[in-house]
C-alpha cells in the first residue's frame, strides 16, 4: 500500500493513481501541456483516453475535460477518478459484497486451475460475487468499488488479491501456472475485506477530487465523437481549446489482451482473447490503423475550436509516425507543426515482458494556429 507522503497529500494526487494501465500518460506531463496551451474555464478533449489522465488532469487544474476510451478497464478507472462515490457508500457496498460471496462457493470450485492457483477460495468467491453484482456502467457506487478492486486484483504476492503477477498487465493463464508450479507459490490466504477496506481508507483520507462537467465515454471515439455536439455534456462546454492524446501505436500492444483478467471482473469471458473486435487488437493491419488515426482526427476537429491546439504524442518507429503525422497534416492543413522528440529514458513495458528489439522513443506533434 502506497505510504502517506508529500506525493499524495491532496485528493488529487492520491486518485491520480487510479490505476495502473499500460501505456498511459504522466500525469505531470498532461498537466504542464494544459496548463501551457489552455486557461482556467477551457475545455479538452482525449479521444484515446486510456485511464482518463489528461481529462482528469484538466478537471484538476479547473478546465473541462472529455475523453472516449474503448477499453472498459481503462474507462472505469477514468470514470472513477473524476466522480468517486462517497467513502461510506463504496465501504457499504465491500461488505455487501463480502456477504453474498457465501452464494458463490459451488462456482469458485468449478473454475479453472488459473483462478484456484491466482486466488484462494474466500477471494475467489468474493471476486465472482463483486463480477456477477457490481453495475459499473451505471452507477457511482459500483463503478468506483470496481475501480477500487482493479487496481488490486492482481500485482505483487501479499501486496494484491492475487497470486505473484505483474500489476500492469495480465499474463497468460498457462504462462502463468507454469510459472507458479515451477516456483511452488500458492495463493496467499487474504480476508478480502480487511484487505480492501484499508486500501479505501487510505484513498479517500485527503477526501474526493472535484471534476465538475467533465465526462469519459465508454466506446469507440469513431462512433461517439459524431454524436458529442448533442450530448449534454458537450453543450456543457465552453469551447473545447486544445486536443491532447496519444492515440495507440501499431503492432505495438493488445490493451484488451493485456487486461483480459481485469476485463473478466467486469463480466467478460475467463479468456486471453487476442481479438474482442474492430479496433480491439494489436493494430497490426496496418490499413485499418491508417483509416483509425485519419478517422478520428478528422472528427475530433469538426467539435474543436478554430484556433484550438492539438498536441500528439506517437512512436517514433516510421509507420506509426508517417501515419499520425500525414494524417494531422490532412485535417489540419492550417496550423503551424511543431515536433518533439522524447527518447526513452528508462526500459520500456514491452522490453520488461521479453521484447528486447531497440525502441526509438517517441515524438510530441503540436499544431497550433498560425
Amino acid at each position: 500500500m502506497k505510504p502517506s507522503s508529500k506525493t499524495y497529500d491532496t485528493a488529487a494526487k492520491r486518485w491520480a493513481g487510479v490505476g495502473p494501465y499500460y501505456a498511459m500518460f504522466p500525469t505531470d506531463f498532461s498537466d504542464s501541456v494544459i496548463k501551457k496551451y489552455t486557461d482556467c474555464g477551457d475545455s479538452v478533449l482525449d479521444p484515446f483516453s486510456g485511464r482518463g489522465t489528461a481529462v482528469y488532469s484538466a478537471a484538476c487544474l479547473g478546465r473541462k475535460g472529455i475523453g472516449i476510451e474503448l477499453n472498459p478497464v481503462g474507462w472505469v478507472y477514468g470514470k472513477a477518478k473524476l466522480h468517486p462515490a462517497p467513502e461510506e457508500k463504496v465501504i457499504e457496498r465491500l461488505e455487501k459484497l463480502v456477504e453474498l460471496a457465501s452464494e458463490y462457493t459451488a462456482q469458485s470450485k468449478e473454475m479453472s486451475d488459473f483462478f484456484h492457483i491466482c486466488f484462494s477460495s474466500e477471494v475467489r468467491k468474493f471476486l465472482i460475487a463483486s463480477r456477477d453484482n457490481l453495475n459499473w456502467r451505471r452507477s457511482a457506487t459500483d463503478w468506483t468499488t470496481a475501480a477500487l478492486l482493479l487496481i488490486y486484483l492482481h500485482g505483487k504476492r501479499e501486496a494484491s488479491l492475487s497470486n505473484q503477477m505483474m500489476q500492469t498487465k495480465s499474463m497468460a493463464p498457462q504462462y502463468a501456472i507454469n510459472w507458479w508450479r515451477e516456483r511452488d507459490l500458492a495463493p496467499p490466504k487474504i480476508d478480502p475485506f480487511k484487505f480492501m477496506l484499508s486500501r479505501i481508507r487510505w484513498r479517500y483520507a485527503k477526501g474526493r477530487p472535484r471534476s465538475i462537467d467533465s465526462q469519459v465515454f465508454l466506446g469507440d471515439c469513431l462512433n461517439i465523437l459524431p454524436r458529442l455536439k448533442n450530448s449534454r455534456s458537450y453543450k456543457k462546454l465552453s469551447g473545447i481549446k486544445l486536443l491532447l492524446t496519444s492515440p495507440p501505436y501499431c503492432g505495438i500492444t493488445n490493451y484488451h489482451y493485456d487486461q483480459w483478467l481485469r476485463l473478466w471482473l467486469l463480466g467478460y469471458p475467463p479468456l486471453a482473447q487476442c481479438n474482442l473486435g474492430k479496433h480491439k487488437n494489436k493494430f497490426s493491419n496496418k490499413s485499418i490503423y491508417h483509416q483509425l488515426i485519419k478517422k478520428a482526427f478528422y472528427k475530433a476537429s469538426t467539435i474543436l475550436d478554430d484556433d484550438a491546439v492539438v498536441y500528439v504524442r506517437t512512436d517514433s518507429r516510421d509507420f506509426t509516425y508517417k501515419t499520425t503525422l500525414n494524417a494531422l497534416a490532412d485535417v489540419f492543413p492550417h496550423k503551424s507543426l511543431q515536433k518533439i522528440r522524447r527518447p526513452y529514458k528508462k526500459q520500456t513495458q514491452t522490453n520488461l515482458f521479453g521484447d528486447h528489439h531497440p525502441k526509438p522513443g517517441e515524438i510530441d506533434l503540436i499544431l497550433t494556429p498560425q
